[in-house]
């Protein structure tokens, strides 16, 4: 009896201790949200609430704080509250009798891995982008109700643990930012691996059946992805959620989150996203393992009020993409051939033009610039293709560079017309030098094998 007391008084106090958020979109028409906020029994004098100013998977500022307006603040009796501010991202309000609530307005019309986007057809939410903080409050767990627009259909797609239908916790802050979340009339798909549940939630105009084409892709993805590490990653609740927006009027972006992961990009997959896209699944849920889980040291503990920086992105990053093309091509999504071009004509740089370093990335800019009207997404994500290709030219030089000698050394040594199947397969197995490569070569010296 007295231990189930003691739980009951344990259970009351953590929840007199949770901060509570509450969100809704009545006004999306105009890309706005109201969002209030419960801080109970605050101890200090004073309470410092601010914006974030980074985002987990961000390394530069941000200043969210700039997209907030109508800020108010009041006691438990709902009195105003005297508020001072030091900064542009924080409000200090003084303290009179331990709860202090909270209420802005956000301004959201960015749809995409950093910021937030409000308009009549989904509520697209990053949440630093979105909601204010007290940073002295960061180990208390969080609730949230999103009330979202029964009359547009909307419904909630997030990492975050479910209470009870439009509401849900977060068992800490960190967990709570690092939690993006769609609402809208989204289309879902989900499989079960190993006793967890991947999920594919999708925000666009197309129908049905594209999504089943381009869920069938996804699931081979995740397939291939376990095959490299053995295993799932221990989801958080047991599950792992893609968000994905493809739409006009949100910005082509990927953003990696501990068990869920933003997708967006302008093509719907009627309109070139069946292949367009593809790509940034591949990556960002490669990052559920390396990155989340095989996480940089400097990252930790991740802050709110300033950039983050890594002195291994060259690992978080590089090794991610080197295997973003070659999941799509063991998943059977693009061709050995697709995944063999880029490799040919580094080759060709190499033999004919005596090019030692990395050339066709440094294409990419030029390439985005002149083409923008007709491919405005290499634009907006340049960068991100231009590390991808950047990687796999350093990767595949190394591979020229011990791989063409010893096959010129068999090409020097051959006393007929056809190598031996042994020795491709050593150019193989040995060297990593693909079949395909071997043979273009042996043609262009008339041989075969």
């Amino acid at each position: 009896m007295k231990l189930w007391i003691a739980l009951l008084l344990l259970s009351l106090s953590l929840q007199a201790q949770t901060n509570s958020y509450e969100i809704s979109f009545d006004n999306a028409v105009h890309h706005e949200a109201v969002v209030k906020v419960q801080f109970p029994h605050v101890k200090s004098k004073n309470l410092r609430v601010q914006m974030s100013r980074s985002s987990p998977g961000r390394y530069a500022i941000h200043e969210f704080a700039k997209n907030v307006y109508g800020f108010k603040a009041t006691n438990g009796a709902g009195e105003a509250l005297e508020v001072k501010r030091d900064d542009p991202y924080s409000w200090i309000i003084t303290n009179t009798d331990g709860t202090i609530n909270v209420e802005y307005i956000l301004f959201a019309n960015r749809g995409g891995g950093t910021y937030s986007q409000v308009d009549l057809t989904h509520a697209h939410l990053n949440m630093p982008a979105t909601f204010m903080y007290a940073e002295a409050l960061q180990e208390r767990p969080i609730e949230i109700t999103f009330n979202a627009r029964k009359d547009l259909g909307w419904k909630v797609a997030t990492q975050l643990k479910q209470e009870e239908d439009n509401t849900f916790s977060a068992p800490n802050l960190y967990y709570f930012m690092d939690s993006p979340t769609e609402i809208s009339n989204y289309k879902q798909r989900e499989f079960e691996v190993d006793g967890q549940i991947i999920k594919f939630v999708l925000h666009d105009p197309g129908t049905e059946a594209e999504l089943d084409e381009y869920w069938e892709k996804v699931k081979a993805i995740v397939l291939q992805e376990k095959a490299v590490f053995g295993e799932l990653p221990n989801y958080d609740f047991g599950e792992y959620t893609f968000l994905a927006c493809y739409a006009p009027n949100v910005s082509g972006d990927g953003m990696e989150h501990r068990n869920s992961t933003i997708l967006t990009d302008t093509e719907s997959l009627a309109n070139g996203g069946m292949t367009g896209n593809i790509g940034t699944v591949s990556h960002e849920y490669f990052h559920s393992w390396n990155v989340e889980r095989i996480r940089p040291a400097d990252l930790e503990p991740f802050k709110f009020d300033r950039a983050n920086m890594s002195n291994s992105l060259w690992f978080a990053e590089g090794f991610t993409s080197y295997y973003t093309n070659f999941i799509l091509e063991r998943a059977g999504v693009i061709s050995a051939e697709d995944y063999g071009i880029l490799r040919r004509a580094v080759r060709y740089g190499y033999t004919f033009l005596n090019l030692k370093e990395p050339f066709i990335y440094k294409l990419v800019k030029t390439f985005s610039e002149q083409y923008i009207s007709v491919f405005p997404e290499v634009d907006s994500q340049f960068k991100i293709i231009e590390n991808v290709i950047l990687s796999e030219e350093n990767s595949f030089l190394k591979t020229l560079d011990k791989g063409i000698i010893r096959l010129d050394n068999i090409i020097l040594n051959s006393k007929s017309k056809v190598i031996s199947g042994s020795d491709a397969f050593e150019l193989y197995d040995t060297f990593g030098f693909p079949i395909d490569l071997t043979a273009l070569i042996l043609k262009e010296n008339d041989l075969d094998f």
